[in-house]
């Protein structure tokens, strides 16, 4: 094997697509595209974020939503990230979109996404959001014998190296389940 090195860079596969959703002190619903972001604990998700109109409101509101970017939405998903609401205050309509409120947070669904984690504010610290999961949602559009089938949601991951935005392959193996033939 013949290693290349890139040095410190944010290189890391897959990246999911996240599109964090809020309302601002009006109701009026914002969404943001967070590429850094993972699941932390059972019920915890973190992401790392700088300043935005997103971040002055869910310290307002104290939540947030985070819906899973997908195929079928990589323009709009793209565009909430390359636009900032201070600067166009109705990119959540011009990006196609569409709120339903939460009944579990104070923040917006997104009906476009058809899957979403429901968030309360932890900590917001040194730019690392950490919210805590209360709900997981997901249009019946997208499941299978009770289940999110991921080849129906069709989630977005995002390509640091190529700058891309890629849908995820094919079933591989089982997990918690493969890795025994080896005992």
């Amino acid at each position: 094997m013949n290693r290349i090195n890139f040095g410190a860079k944010p290189f890391m596969y897959p990246m999911p697509v996240l599109i964090v959703g809020t309302y601002d002190e009006n109701g009026v619903p914002d969404a943001m595209n967070a590429a850094w972001g993972t699941i932390t604990d059972i019920n915890e998700i973190s992401i790392s974020m700088s300043e935005h109109k997103t971040t002055e409101n869910f310290a307002k509101t104290g939540a947030f939503t985070v819906s899973i970017g997908t195929e079928d939405t990589v323009v709009a998903c793209d565009y909430v990230g390359v636009v900032s609401a201070s600067d166009v205050p109705d990119k959540f309509e011009r990006a196609g979109f569409h709120a339903t409120k939460s009944e579990f947070v104070n923040a917006p669904l997104i009906d476009e996404l058809p899957m979403a984690l429901e968030c309360r504010v932890k900590s917001f610290e040194d730019g690392i959001l950490i919210g805590e999961i209360v709900n997981v949602n997901a249009d019946e559009s997208i499941m299978t014998n009770g289940k999110i089938d991921i080849k129906k949601l069709k989630p977005l991951t995002y390509d640091p190296v190529n700058r891309d935005y890629i849908g995820l392959g094919e079933k591989v193996g089982n997990a918690f389940e493969d890795g025994l033939k080896l005992r």
